[in-house]
């Protein structure tokens, strides 16, 4: 009855049902009683008919503090399998659901646990996953369903969940499509009504559809209150008129059923014999189903199966809305009595029926929290800290358990929880005060705060040190450096930090010293950066968090060779730990120092996961800048229309908060699409904005390492003399950055040309660096052939020719073909590069494939099922115009030499 007049929505939900594999599912919302649960009803029976297996999961307000509660009952029918998962993605799955002790897992390896057990259970046959009133799923679980839901496009499964209007949840960005309900039309309302109670008298009906308003729930359950509707204020909203309803309709039934109700709707689970343990404590006498016979006969819950379940979740919140706070109270503290062997859920009880504070309640509750973040559940954690803090009698007990929970809330994401948090914890000495600024200043890397910040980090960071916290003043330094990528303090700030750094009694070699110190003063500091890091590079795998901060001061110091090899090194421990919301710095370093290297083939996947990974987990700025490095990869390829589509796309991430290392990279991709395209002047102009302070596209470090580029651009602009004075300050800065180096030998060589000069260019160690390298074979043949030096001219331009064809780098090939035209010889026409036909996740996949991995490593490195693998595979071989794994690594290889 409640499905009439949703035959479209029906429809859709049908077809979705009949080709799992095409769509991934659909979020259905609208507010209480519109019919959600009677769709979804609907769809699973029709899912079963068509022979779908069925999971489902439902949310319940009070379970919203209980970690993986909402993923346990989900995955409860299908718990045999993970026995058979990978042994990571096994023991983060048990750890996660409390059915083994564990290391604390990463969310995202719980997702991927979760999705390679479903792919596995849809083998066998198709599923429909259904999670009802996700807007009261605990947020971890949440967090693993979209994570499911954004990766399930090649699997026979399909997920359909219903929100109620008014709440938020991560399902909602998670690909799913929309579907709204709204109230029904007026004949289909009435056709409802006539359904529910036919033999209504008219002015009745009228009544009743004027108060229903089109409601389904309404419809459905007002006939049964008729004499009840005058009592009713006709101005509060239906849903609290349909709750006095439904609290009008317990007021009536037996009292040992009232306590009963209360226990039941206070309860987070809907156990039949929990219920009945804490009303018999409540009643002083043993309890039996029997007490419930009552609210069943009045349609208010359903016994099934040793539970009880509220026909809708407005008559669950009902009740306790109307019970006394002492009715409330005792009913909570059964519960405790229920609960003895469930530390947690007797916890929140606890402090439930808590009037005031109380520290061994509060003790309870920072327990339910260690064991909550021990099962990688940050927001229950959270949620429980928060409880203790109120609940503690102490100032400076309540103080660090909201900086704690505010430290789990920046951990996992939650700008806005942590703000929150901090603000409440209003620290009053200096070590918390610290420790509230470091937090509030780990979103973002600061690019959103004013420049001055550094400085006042540094400070903070000297008294933090002065108490002896070398490891916390370590932290709040790191956060301030990475501030000096983003955004520019200014030379007494960078200094104040490196005054702190020297003071601290840490080795120089300490990695994170290391990365500080490259990222406050890569040109001052670069010569003993670069001697770590050449020293440490030996040292890559042992633990990935250090690989990415080394990867990161290598890029500072302009040694992308060493960057690609250290934040290389640094993914694949990332993407094993779940660690995803680094992951992307790892790879956007990688993605940036290849372009640079010219190993565009490595770059394309990096920079496309790290987009990808970026906006999954919250950091547009680091999004913005993968976008720009995307950008820049299609100039270099001579794709002018994708790199400036890109371009603007990034730019406008950057400009959103003065992102530098974005417009930076914005602005060299501008300069080398005018460059292909032959606009000169637009090209130096573009340059240019790196070199200049008083431009937002001005970055210290990376301002130095695009002198070929800004050489090219000048010479043909006829800006020779600008350009001289460019270099000038350049050599000035005395760095020993290889990038800055070679950029530098290479702009002496065009400026002042000489066999000399290009010989001195030549014989740099340009091991790794063969993109500069074919740029100089290019510019000593276009000036031999100037020179009227013909012949000699062909063999660097030929050199350059393939180097760039090698690369993918078209434009410059293309620019190359033309000077060896011009010299006399003609130049075979490249076709199109395999890895061209391929999007950068299928050239990851396919990379992946020929290094000799199985679809099931190659789907735990890029957190996608085997299955998704597969069917990429297959999409790939044909592309390639191969049949196998040994056809497709020989022909990487072959375009990779």
């Amino acid at each position: 009855m409640a499905l009439i007049g949703r035959d479209t929505e029906l429809k859709e939900l049908g077809e979705l049902v009949d080709g799992p594999e095409d769509r991934s599912g659909v979020v259905i919302r609208g507010e209480a009683g519109i019919g959600k649960s009677a769709l979804v009803a609907e769809t699973a029976a029709a899912a079963s008919v068509a022979g779908l297996r069925v999971l489902r999961t439902t949310g319940a307000e009070a379970e919203r503090n209980l970690a993986y509660a909402g993923l346990h009952q989900l995955l409860y029918p299908v718990r045999a399998g993970v026995a058979n998962l990978p042994e990571p993605q096994r023991d983060a799955l048990r750890t996660a659901l409390g059915l083994a002790s564990g290391a604390e897992p990463s969310a995202y390896l719980v997702g991927l646990a979760a999705l390679t057990l479903l792919a596995e259970e849809a083998v066998a046959k198709p599923l429909l996953l259904v999670a009802e009133d996700a807007h009261w799923l605990d947020r971890a679980s949440a967090d693993v369903l979209a994570f499911v839901a954004r990766r399930i496009e090649a699997e026979p499964i399909v997920l359909v969940a219903t929100l109620r209007d008014g709440f938020e949840s991560p399902l909602l960005e998670a690909g799913l499509a929309p579907m709204v309900l709204d109230r029904l039309p007026a004949d289909a309302a009435a056709e409802v009504l006539d359904a529910v109670a036919p033999r209504l008298a008219p002015p009745v009906r009228t009544r009743l559809l004027a108060e229903a308003a089109g409601l389904p729930l309404a419809l459905t359950e007002l006939p049964s209150a008729v004499g009840e509707l005058d009592g009713l204020d006709p101005v509060l909203p239906l849903t609290e008129r349909l709750e006095r309803t439904f609290t009008a309709r317990v007021a009536a039934l037996p009292e040992v059923t009232r306590t009963a109700l209360l226990v039941a709707a206070l309860n987070e689970t809907t156990s039949l014999t929990e219920t009945l343990t804490a009303t018999g404590t409540l009643l002083g006498v043993a309890a039996d189903p029997a007490v419930l016979a009552p609210a069943v006969e009045a349609r208010l819950i359903e016994l099934s199966a040793g539970a009880v379940t509220f026909r809708h979740p407005l008559m669950r919140s009902a009740l306790p809305a109307s019970a006394t706070p002492l009715d409330r109270r005792n009913a909570h503290l059964a519960l405790v009595d229920a609960l003895r062997d469930q530390p947690d859920r007797r916890a929140w009880h606890q402090a439930a029926a808590c009037a005031g504070p109380d520290e061994t309640v509060a003790a309870a509750l920072v327990r339910t929290a260690e064991r909550a973040r021990f099962r990688g559940g940050a927001a229950a954690a959270i949620s429980a800290l928060e409880q203790a803090a109120r609940l503690s009698p102490d100032t400076g007990d309540r103080t660090d358990r909201l900086l704690l929970a505010a430290e789990l809330a920046v951990e996992s994401g939650r700008r806005e929880t942590a703000e929150r948090l901090v603000h409440a914890a209003n620290p009053a000495d200096a070590r918390r005060r610290a420790t509230a600024g470091r937090l509030l200043s780990e979103f973002e890397d600061g690019v959103r705060e004013d420049p001055a910040r550094v400085a006042e980090l540094a400070r903070t960071a000297a008294a933090v040190a002065a108490d002896g916290q070398h490891d916390a003043a370590l932290r709040i330094l790191w956060s301030a450096a990475m501030r000096c990528f983003w955004t520019e303090p200014g030379p007494e700030a960078r200094q104040e930090l490196l005054d702190v750094a020297d003071r601290l009694p840490v080795p120089g070699a300490d990695p994170r010293i290391v990365a500080v110190t490259a990222y406050v003063a890569p040109f001052e500091r670069g010569e003993a950066v670069l001697g770590h890091l050449r020293d440490l590079v030996s040292r890559t795998g042992a633990d990935p968090e250090v690989d990415r901060y080394l990867g990161s001061a290598a890029l500072q110091v302009g040694a992308f060779d060493l960057a690609a090899r250290f934040s290389a090194a640094a993914a694949p421990g990332l993407r094993a730990q779940g660690r995803l919301g680094l992951l992307p710095r790892a790879l956007a370093v990688q993605a940036w120092s290849r372009v640079r290297l010219g190993d565009l083939a490595g770059a394309v996947p990096a920079a496309a996961e790290a987009v990808r990974f970026a906006r999954e987990t919250g950091q547009p700025f680091m999004a913005g800048f993968a976008t720009a490095v995307q950008a820049e990869i299609a100039a270099l390829r001579g794709d002018h229309k994708q790199a400036k589509t890109l371009a603007d796309e990034a730019e406008r991430a950057g400009l959103a908060a003065g992102a530098r290392p974005v417009l930076a990279t914005v602005q060299l991709t501008r300069g080398l699409t005018n460059l292909s395209e032959g606009r000169f002047e637009d090209a130096f102009a573009d340059l240019r904005r790196l070199l200049d302070p008083a431009d937002p596209a001005y970055q210290p470090a990376l301002r130095a390492y695009c002198v070929p580029e800004l050489t090219e651009a000048a010479v043909r602009a006829g800006q020779t003399d600008a350009l001289r004075d460019v270099v000038a300050g350049l050599e000035a800065l005395g760095a020993p950055a290889p990038a800055l180096r070679i950029g530098l030998r290479y702009a002496r060589a065009v400026l002042d040309p000489s066999d000399e000069r290009f010989a001195e260019a030549l014989d740099a160690d340009l091991t790794g660096w063969p993109a500069e390298r074919g740029r100089v074979h290019l510019a000593f043949g276009e000036w031999l052939r100037r020179q009227r030096r013909v012949v000699e001219s062909r063999t660097h331009l030929r050199t350059a020719r393939k180097t760039f064809d090698a690369l993918g780098m078209a434009a410059w090939a293309d620019r190359a073909r033309r000077e060896l035209r011009s010299a006399g010889e003609s130049s075979p026409n490249r076709g199109p590069d395999a890895r061209d036909k391929l999007t950068p996740h299928e050239l990851s996949i396919a990379q992946l494939a020929a290094e000799g991995l199985t679809n099931r490593e190659i789907g735990q490195r890029l957190y996608l099922s085997h299955r998704t693998v597969g069917t990429h595979l297959h999409r790939i071989f044909p592309k390639l115009g191969v049949s196998s794994r040994a056809d497709l690594a020989g022909m990487l290889k072959t375009l990779e030499g």
